[in-house]
């Protein structure tokens, strides 16, 4: 049985996820827990799913701390504050409102690992549950995480204030502690989207691009100098500079690595990242160490001794000294304090761009095919990485075969400086899974 992918659970309500299936999670995580902080996005679903998941925790005599409606990085950073053992998000993060999930926080910020994941899949799959006795039942107690978040994130600027304009789409989600922190350091701030409705009808809830683009135009045609943008539980943080452009992935996880890291420091990244990171951060002498994709493989190699910050260019950004938590609220203050230090399309002039290329191939056994590609890479190239799918750096160039986790595809992606060579290194990586296909 796998219930948990990287992002925690996830997936259609009554389907996938039901409130048998919370309370199942509730009592294997009340197994070793003494107090576990529970709070969930405004997902209609959520309210029913967090009890049967208190539910579960208070019949294992675990203590529940209810923080409620709030951001999933208030949750996270609650486990530590409150000296608890665990934390749950009822979540489905930047899915559609027809989903939602369940995603396991340790005291550090850092999301359940692969250990821990598996226990608790054991633990449901064996119904190793023993009920409290009914004098035993945890306790519940509600608390304003909330307010605990704004004021660490007050602390994140010092003396004078921020003094920007600025424009704060809230997706309808849970981020709304971002708007009241950027007002208490003198921002002026519009909202978009601000109302909690975990149908998110002002958007779709994932802060791409195409969803942003009301945000992206308000901001152009205003006087207004950065747009910020979370998705529904707030892990998320997009940017727009003041002439309304959205900041890629890879442009904004480059100017806050170089930021946060000092020379002869590195910074963590997924291996799908662009080749212009690693090159703006080799100006300052700060190295990449790449990881597989999700916001949980990177915080744990942001955990690690060196590593001044971790980002995935969804939108997910770990600052390890604070939590290891993606924290959308913190990554918008951050955002704006730069901007207030220098205009973020200035800084962004100074990030290079490249041609990357993407395709996906439909696989039939894209196990097999990928064991075959691993294979031929490995007699015909040098440096190899094989963390998530096959990455092959040209020095010049890369390109990553990576198989789908939902889809019988392989995606294939290439980069180089020029287009020419992207063009070929795509062509190349492409011609080795026909190969491995036909094999």
């Amino acid at each position: 049985m796998t219930l948990f992918g990287t992002s925690g659970i996830r997936g259609p309500v009554g389907e996938t996820v039901t409130a048998d299936l919370a309370l199942s999670v509730g009592r294997a995580l009340g197994v070793d827990s003494d107090r576990v902080v529970v709070g969930r996005d405004p997902r209609a679903s959520g309210e029913y799913l967090q009890s049967a998941l208190v539910a579960g925790l208070r019949e294992s005599g675990t203590d529940v701390v209810d923080v409620g409606v709030a951001s999933t990085p208030t949750v996270g950073r609650a486990v530590g504050w409150r000296d608890a053992d665990a934390g749950v998000s009822v979540t489905a993060s930047h899915n559609p409102p027809e989903d939602n999930g369940l995603k396991l926080w340790q005291p550090s910020g850092q999301a359940f690992d692969t250990e821990r994941r598996e226990t608790i899949e054991e633990r449901i799959a064996a119904d190793a549950f023993d009920p409290a006795a009914w004098d035993a039942v945890g306790a519940l107690d509600s608390w304003d995480a909330r307010a605990r978040h704004a004021e660490a994130l007050r602390a994140e600027v010092d003396g004078d204030s921020l003094d920007r304009h600025v424009i704060v789409d809230v997706g309808n989600g849970a981020g709304g502690v971002t708007v009241g922190v950027l007002q208490s350091l003198g921002c002026r701030v519009e909202t978009l989207n601000a109302q909690q409705d975990g149908a998110f009808p002002g958007r779709p809830s994932e802060p791409t691009p195409e969803n942003c683009q009301s945000l992206a135009t308000l901001v152009a045609q205003s006087d207004a100098d950065v747009g910020i943008a979370h998705d529904g539980d707030a892990d998320r943080m997009r940017a727009v500079a003041a002439d309304g452009t959205y900041l890629t992935g890879d442009a904004l996880l480059a100017l806050f690595a170089r930021d946060a890291a000092d020379p002869g420091e590195r910074v963590a990244v997924p291996v799908d990242t662009s080749l212009a990171v690693a090159d703006y951060l080799a100006e300052i002498d700060v190295d990449v160490e790449y990881t597989p994709v999700g916001d949980v493989y990177v915080a744990e190699a942001a955990s690690e001794p060196g590593v001044a910050f971790g980002g995935e260019p969804s939108g997910a950004w770990i600052w390890p000294d604070r939590t290891l938590c993606p924290d959308g609220p913190l990554a918008a203050i951050r955002a704006v304090a730069l901007d207030a230090e220098r205009p973020l399309a200035d800084r962004l002039a100074d990030v290079p761009t490249y041609p990357i290329r993407r395709d996906s191939v439909e696989v039939a056994e894209k196990g097999a095919v990928m064991d075959r590609v691993r294979a031929q890479v490995a007699e015909t190239y040098d440096d190899v990485t094989t963390l998530d799918g096959v990455r092959v750096d040209l020095g010049d160039a890369w390109f990553l075969l990576r198989a789908s986790g939902t889809q019988s595809l392989v995606r294939v992606t290439a980069e180089a400086r020029d287009a020419d060579r992207a063009d070929a290194v795509l062509s190349t990586a492409r011609d080795l899974l026909a190969d491995a296909r036909s094999a």
